[in-house]
Parts: C-alpha cells; structure tokens; sequence
C-alpha cells in the first residue's frame, strides 16, 4: 500500500513509537553492558530489563513530546534517526562511547582521517537505520489536535511519564542504583542522549575559550653555567607518536620483536610505565604541551594561556612544528609550522595518498646545520592511527602477518588486526632509529649537541573488551587507550653540556611516569629556568650532576 494512501496517525502515537525504535534500534551497546552491570541474561532479571525498557521509552516519549508541534517533530525525528544511526555504528562495530572528546575528534579530524572510517556496512547501517526511517517520517501523514486540547494531551503525557518513571525507579532501584554508580560508562552508551550530552559538553568547551591568551614562562632564560656554550648549539627532536600503546613495544616486553634497531641502540633509555593524559589526539596533544596536568586539564584552561613552546620561545630557543597528522590542536599556533602530509609525486615517502613519517626527516640534516642558534624540533607523526593500519608502512615493513586490509575490523581477524598494527610499531622503530643516527651524525660532524625525547599521544584498542581504536572517555577506558611508550636519547655532547648522568636515568626507567611529566622534562633537559618549571615533574632533575 502506499504510504500516502495510510490512514493520517496522531503526532502522540508518532513520538511514542518513535520512542520505541530510538531504544530498541540504536542502543545494542548500552543493552549489552546493561545486562553485563546486572548480573547478566537471567530469567530473574526479566523484571529489571522490562522496567528498564519501559522507562527509557517512557524519558523519550517525554522529551519528545516537549517538541512535537506541526513542522516541527519531523526534522527533528530526522536528525535523532540519521544521527544515531551513525553513532550506534561506531559504538557496535568499534566498541567506542560517545562524549565531548569524541566530538572534538569528529570535529577536528581531517577528510584523510575521516575517509577511513567508511565503509559499505556503516552505509548500510545509516541506509536501513537512519535515511529509511527518516523517509516514512517524512512521508508519513500526521494528525494534531485542537490547541488546547494539544497542550492538555501534551501536559498529562508528561506528568504521567514521570510519575510512572519514578514508581519504576522506586521498584528497582536495589539493582538500578549500584549497576549505574558502577558502569558510569553506561551515560555514554545512551542513544541519542550521549550524543546532546557531548555536543553541549564540546560546545561549552569550544565558546568558553577566551579571546585574551595569557602569557606564560616569560620569565624563561637559559641558565646555569652550562646552557651556553660558545661555537656549539643544541639541536632536540621531540618526535610525539600517534595512537601507539607501550604493550605491543618489545622494549616494554612484548612477545614480537617490533624494536629491532632501538633495543640494539647504545645510551636509549626506554619508561616502560608511562600513561597518558588522554585517549585521543584532541586531548593528549594540548594536554602534553601544557602545564596544567591530566588532573588540572581542561581544554578551554589549555587554549587560554600559552604553552611549553611558546615557554621555549621566550628563553630564546628556534622551535619548529613539523606535521605529518591532521594538526597541532592548536599547540604550535605561535611558531613554524610545517605540513609534509601532503603526497608529492615521485617523493619515495609518499603514496598517493599521504606519506609515511619518513617524510618528517627530509631535509632535517641540512636544517640543522643551517641553524643559527639553539634548535627544537617537534615531529608529529602518523604513527599507527588507525582503522587502516597497513596504510601506516611502507611493503618492506610487513613483517608480521597476515595483516588486515580493510577499515572494517569486523572482517578481520583479531590476529590479523594486531599483525598489521604491530608492523606500525615496527616502522615507527625505524623512523625513531633513523632521528637517532641523524642526530648522531650531527653531534659527531657538526659539532651540535642533539637528544631525542619520543612519546606516544595515546595507546589504541585492538579488540580487548570487544573495544577497537581510541577514544573511550578517560574514566572508563581501559589500560590498552592509557599506557604509552616513551623513550629518551642524548648524544655524548648534549648529556656533558647539560651534566645528566644516564646511568641515573637508566635506573629510573621503570619508575610510574606520565605526560605531566613532559612539560616540566623538557625544560629541565635544556635548563631552561622559570617560575612555571617543577622540578619534581622533571624526569632527569634527580640525575644531574648540578641538581
């Protein structure tokens, strides 16, 4: 029959049937750990479930009602199907929960980025549970009644709904009540309020920023006896990884051997317990460049005053950004800023389509040599983001496989998941070797005193928890998203000039560190003096010779 020739339907029955579909359709992940915080599947809890369902279908027909007036109810039914249909995908295929953070994610990634995270079956997810559906809202012929006895209809819908959401609530909250103080996560997994949730959270952040950035560090200078040093400078790469996790590091242990070059480089000091101060990019990025700490962090408090590059600059080091990401949210917004994630024909680092973190070390040694005063480096790689991980090397780094191929993990196996993320790690140790024997070649020909400082923004899930990717909210992510690697080099020149004993920070490698600690490192390596320097953040403070 068609649609047109149906009998019209009260606006009350759409947004309770609406109601319905939005908590059957869109929640798979939120039911799944529901029944996971209540003891799981059993006939006993069929109560608990039942009132569950009946009371979330019942929030929804509220809230919905509030809205449903004649142009009005369809767009925004339209929006709640097309966006949660979205949402639901990623939540059921990647095992990802939905905050301000993943907002921010969403909104600062670029096309690249976002181009991977398509596929054929998140079409035909948004196809059957977003367009298909918003197509019979459309089309569907609806009937409101008088004003008055609308606005009547609408205030008893409401006043009922609550009084029966709160009798259910009474009934079961001896098993609502712990499972929700328990899996918090369970507020990030509600479909479509997790979505209102983070964007007005992104939203909050985003307006928040001032337009007056407040200086920091001015006070910075080199000091001590040791910063200067006539006819000599120092040249320090700080390399920040991308969506690499500590546990699949053969440094830290891991059963392959993805650290072939660096575990046989003479002086590396690898921190095998280091954790993030986020989950993803948009987080960890400013958070490391900051003074504030995960603890303190807050993205408009970060975006409000300046950072430890521009700390850098004020005690009159040359700083460079070079990107080979989707940007330095904002980190390097006052210093040189280089993209090489650009394919460039014929360039033997590149594909088509972008090019490989070799490519951030292209013409470094002549930079360095051309430098005219004391010099850092930021390299911000592409290290092993994800979903498309044998996109991240070049063919003669697969080395462990068979490798998946596809951005829809699901497809995959899990082995075959980890095989193509662990060849990301295997280049990226060759990426960090090759920085290292520049540097070396640098101190050694041309009379600089060069250090390497490497650590990842955040680790990444490959399918532990039935979790993938990143991105999870920090309170309820799992070990996988939070532990990183970090590692430190200092060629013979730079830990003379600066007096740091590495036998000291050998002894200190397995020692519980973090990305607060960066911050306050990188001024101490460089002895750099100011007020906003803690010299108890400092990793290397204990193993000079001057402390």
């Amino acid at each position: 029959m068609n649609i047109t020739t149906l009998p019209r339907i009260g606006a009350p029955t759409l947004t309770f049937g609406a109601s319905v579909f939005l908590v059957l359709a869109y929640n798979t992940s939120f039911w799944k750990t529901f029944l996971s915080a209540t003891g799981g599947a059993r006939l006993g809890n069929l109560p608990v479930y039942l009132g569950a369902f009946i009371a979330l279908v019942l929030l929804f027909n509220a809230l919905l009602t509030l809205v449903n007036f004649r142009f009005v109810i369809k767009p925004v039914l339209i929006t709640l199907f097309l966006g949660a249909s979205a949402a639901s995908y990623f939540m059921n295929h990647y095992g990802v929960a939905i905050d301000a953070s993943m907002v921010q994610n969403v909104v600062e990634t670029d096309p690249k980025e976002t181009h991977e995270l398509l596929s054929w079956q998140m079409v035909q997810t948004v196809t059957l549970l977003g367009i298909l559906p918003s197509l019979l809202v459309w089309r569907l012929p609806l009937r409101f009644p008088p004003v008055r006895r609308d606005l009547l209809v609408k205030l008893g819908t409401l006043a009922l709904s609550l009084l029966a959401i709160a009798g259910l609530l009474i009934l079961l909250f001896k098993t609502l009540a712990p499972a929700v103080r328990e899996h918090r996560e369970l507020r990030f997994l509600l479909t479509p309020t997790n979505m209102f949730q983070a964007t007005h959270g992104y939203l909050k952040r985003k307006w928040a920023t001032p337009a007056v950035l407040a200086p920091l560090g001015t006070d910075a200078s080199r000091g001590g006896k040791w910063a200067a040093v006539p006819g000599r400078r120092a040249v320090t790469i700080i390399v920040v990884g991308e969506t690499a996790r500590a546990m699949n590091f053969s440094l830290n242990g891991y059963g392959r051997q993805t650290n072939p070059l660096l575990a046989a480089e003479p002086g590396l000091v690898n921190f095998t317990n280091v954790g993030s101060c986020g989950t993803a990019t948009a987080v960890s990025v400013p958070c490391v460049f900051s003074n504030l700490g995960r603890d303190d962090y807050a993205a408009d408090k970060a975006a409000s005053q300046e950072g430890l590059l521009d700390v850098l600059k004020h005690a009159g080091f040359d700083v460079l950004w070079r990107d080979n990401n989707s940007g330095c949210k904002g980190t390097c917004d006052r210093v040189r800023y280089e993209d090489v994630s650009q394919p460039v024909p014929g360039d033997p680092a590149c594909t088509a389509e972008e090019c490989y973190d070799e490519r951030l070390l292209a013409g470094m040694r002549q930079m360095i040599r051309d430098a005219k005063k004391d010099l850092v480096i930021v390299l911000h790689q592409k290290g092993s983001h994800g979903p498309e991980y044998a996109k991240r090397y070049p063919a003669g780094f697969g080395k462990f496989g068979p490798v998946c191929r596809t951005n829809e993990l699901e497809d995959c196996s899990r082995e075959s998941i980890v095989a193509a993320y662990d060849n990301t790690i295997l280049y990226t140790d060759f990426v960090l070797s090759k920085t290292i024997d520049l540097l070396r070649a640098a101190a050694a020909e041309d009379g600089v005193d060069t250090a390497m400082l490497y650590f990842s923004d955040h680790g990444e899930s490959l399918g532990e928890h039935n979790m993938y990717l990143h991105g999870a909210p920090y309170i309820i992510s799992p070990a996988e998203q939070r532990r990183v690697p970090m590692m430190m080099w200092l060629s013979d020149s730079f830990r003379e000039r600066f007096k740091i004993d590495n036998s000291c920070l050998a002894a200190r490698r397995t020692q519980q560190f973090s990305h607060d600690n960066v911050f306050h490192t990188v001024l101490g390596m460089l002895n750099v003096s100011t007020a906003v320097y803690n010299p108890k953040l400092d990793v290397i403070h204990p193993c000079t010779r001057d402390n």
